[in-house]
């Protein structure tokens, strides 16, 4: 069953769980299950995308129940007046604690054009374990609260690498050595990516929304080993 978080006549919002697609592409290779089409089998009627999440990143995300209403949402995040915030564990402690990557990304298409690309991030929380790996005796994480401006594909996956703070547990742009030690000391095997929040206005009846997913047990898990508390964060307006 896919948690739902919300839902009325007009959209559904779930709890997307990590490494389940989306939907059918050329992206997620040979996957059997895909998140629209339990969904529409799970609620008994037809289901419309309004935007998408990675395979493996877990959290937020809205189901239209007619292409109208996804239209009309999907102008929102066009026009990025849907504000996303995200949890990422990343490699090391990023400096400055609070900044903006700004660096223009590609589509898809690694080959297309460049579009400008903005990710704001906040540590949030730091550890350092007693595991040693290549020349350190000691390994540093962090705890982050991302917020894209825009949504390029893999961008806040690609941004936190091109500063050399990479997301654990992404095989695509991630460290193979640091993915590999959370599985082995820490039994953790999904990417550390969550879509935690979204603030969107209702596209029916315009109202103010504000949609939280809970983390998986393993995410927990692994806050609890650090020592790590969720805050009350203050959104940026």
């Amino acid at each position: 069953m896919i948690e739902i978080l919300y839902q009325d006549d007009a959209l559904i919002a779930v709890n997307k769980p990590a490494g389940l697609a989306v939907h059918r592409s050329k992206m997620v290779g040979n996957a059997e299950e895909f998140l629209i089409d339990l969904l529409r089998e799970q609620v008994g009627d037809s289901v419309y995308l309004a935007h998408r999440l990675d395979r493996a990143t877990s959290g937020v995300l809205l189901v239209a129940r007619s292409k109208a209403v996804a239209a009309a949402l999907g102008e929102q995040f066009m026009g990025r007046a849907v504000h996303k915030q995200y949890l990422v564990v990343v490699r090391g402690w990023p400096e400055p604690a609070e900044g903006v990557v700004d660096y223009p990304l590609p589509g898809s298409r690694e080959t297309g054009p460049r579009r400008e690309a903005r990710t704001h991030y906040r540590r949030l929380a730091t550890t350092e374990v007693p595991i040693a790996l290549g020349r350190y005796p000691q390994q540093r994480y962090a705890l982050l609260l991302a917020e894209p401006e825009s949504g390029r594909f893999r961008q806040i996956r690609k941004h936190l690498a091109h500063i050399h703070h990479p997301v654990i547990g992404d095989c695509q742009h991630g460290r193979g050595d640091h993915n590999r030690l959370y599985k082995q000391h820490f039994g953790c095997h999904r990417m550390l990516l969550h879509a935690w929040r979204l603030r969107f206005a209702h596209p029916v009846t315009g109202a103010a929304m504000d949609i939280e997913a809970p983390l998986d047990d393993a995410y927990v898990g692994l806050l609890r080993r650090f020592g790590w508390a969720l805050p009350g964060v203050s959104e940026k307006e």
